[in-house]
């Protein structure tokens, strides 16, 4: 390894990649910028509900990261991987209903003449969440409802775990291309159609409410809590951008991408592909989970619609759309999705009368999007993202005539063409 080699590999990571430092910096000082414009602690300009919308819109961008490493990387395209992000919002919706369930049932019991004893307390909690769906008594599944940090632990065990069994099953019987695409999308079916069940022991399509609301904390105004939600938000998203860049930029992330332009030959040279495409699947799903955990609160609710396999499709055309195999693409191309689509279908967009026919953009936003999808891969593979690469004069390495290894007199690419 040349000298320069080595001492680009002593400086820091932050040194090494000054676009993570640019990233962060642009981030906190959005974050900062919002606060002080906000309701909650600043000069109110914007509306706590938009408030939720940009927090939300930070909790996809997390998730696009996700799917970029899973795909952009490591050549993966994962149609499920919307479904690891409602399972983490599941998993902490569970405590988050349950808390506030009970303050309701212990409030109500209060005034009875004998104090209420733990069994009449559950079943008062049990009615309360399963009355909807013809039940009084707790499923399995909400064993631990109760405690905030177990519930905690499952929004990243459950679906890591999934992800774990699921990849190994399917990694190990070498599925790889489309085919892999149509499992993905399978267990994502798999999984809305059961959780539509009113047996499924989450409300089935009644889903779960009333989760804006922190249990004990009642009296905070929304302003203020979803400001809380926004930071916790910004912070989740600097933390997985950081850990995402260090992934892809040392040996770990060389060999991801070579699994992903050729995985043949990357099994050839002895490294355990499987292995590697396991972890990077388990990983995303865990950093999936982590952003679902922290929207759904921000929404409000969830229901299994939100697992279907149309919301995972969204995800990959998001990624699509903003530049696949950059991190900063996927964060922008899910970022400017998620607002346009929230201008165009929460009305704002105005609708375009053509005399025979009037254009409603609420319903005609899926075909756009869908458009959109269309021409970035047609005619701008590398999405949003290239235009950066445009500004910042980024161009791929020009390797005529260069040495095709690291030692000195090694074969040239003119030699190795004769």
């Amino acid at each position: 390894m040349s000298d320069v080699a080595i001492g680009q590999r002593r400086q820091p990571f932050a040194l090494r990649f000054p676009s993570v430092m640019i990233f962060l910096a642009i981030l906190a000082l959005f974050t900062v910028g919002v606060t002080i414009l906000s309701e909650g602690f600043g000069i109110g300009v914007i509306s706590t509900s938009f408030i939720k919308t940009l927090g939300k819109t930070l909790c996809l961008c997390l998730v696009a990261l996700a799917m970029d490493l899973v795909w952009g990387y490591c050549g993966i395209l994962s149609l499920g991987h919307m479904a690891f992000f409602g399972l983490g919002g599941y998993a902490i919706g569970m405590w988050l209903m349950y808390a506030r369930t009970e303050i309701i049932v212990l409030e109500s019991l209060a005034a009875a003449e004998l104090p209420p004893t733990p069994e009449e307390v559950s079943n008062g909690i049990a009615t309360q969440i399963f009355g909807v769906v013809g039940s009084s008594e707790f499923p399995p599944i909400w064993a631990f409802a109760h405690s905030l940090p177990l519930q905690l632990a499952a929004v990243v065990i459950v679906p890591g775990l999934l992800a774990l069994v699921f990849g190994w099953l399917a990694f190990r019987s070498r599925v790889t291309g489309v085919y892999l695409s149509i499992l993905t999308q399978a267990m994502t079916l798999a999984l809305s159609l059961h959780l539509f069940q009113n047996d499924s022991g989450l409300r089935g399509n009644n889903g779960l409410s009333g989760l804006q609301n922190l249990p004990g904390l009642d009296d905070l105004p929304q302003a203020t809590v979803s400001l809380w939600f926004f930071w916790a938000s910004a912070l989740a998203l600097g933390l997985g951008y950081v850990l995402c860049a260090w992934i892809v930029s040392g040996k770990f992330g060389s060999v991801i991408r070579a699994i992903r332009d050729d995985e043949a030959r990357v099994r050839f040279l002895g490294y355990p592909v499987e292995a590697f495409k396991l972890v990077i699947f388990t990983l995303t799903a865990v950093i999936a989970g982590i952003a679902g955990a922290l929207y759904y609160p921000q929404a409000g609710i969830i229901n299994p619609a939100e697992i279907a396999p149309i919301a995972s499709i969204y995800l990959a055309v998001w990624v699509a759309i903003g530049g696949r195999g950059r991190l900063y693409g996927a964060v922008i191309g899910a970022a400017f999705v998620s607002l346009v689509s929230t201008w165009f279908t929460g009305g704002q967009a105005p609708d375009i009368n053509l005399g025979f026919y009037t254009i409603s953009w609420v319903d005609w936003w899926t075909v756009l999007l869908g458009l959109s999808f269309v021409c970035v891969t047609l005619y701008a593979p590398k999405g949003i993202g290239g235009l950066i690469d445009l500004i910042t004069d980024r161009k791929s390495p020009n390797r005529h005539g260069a040495s095709l290894g690291t030692d000195q007199g090694s074969l040239r690419e003119q030699e190795a063409e004769k």
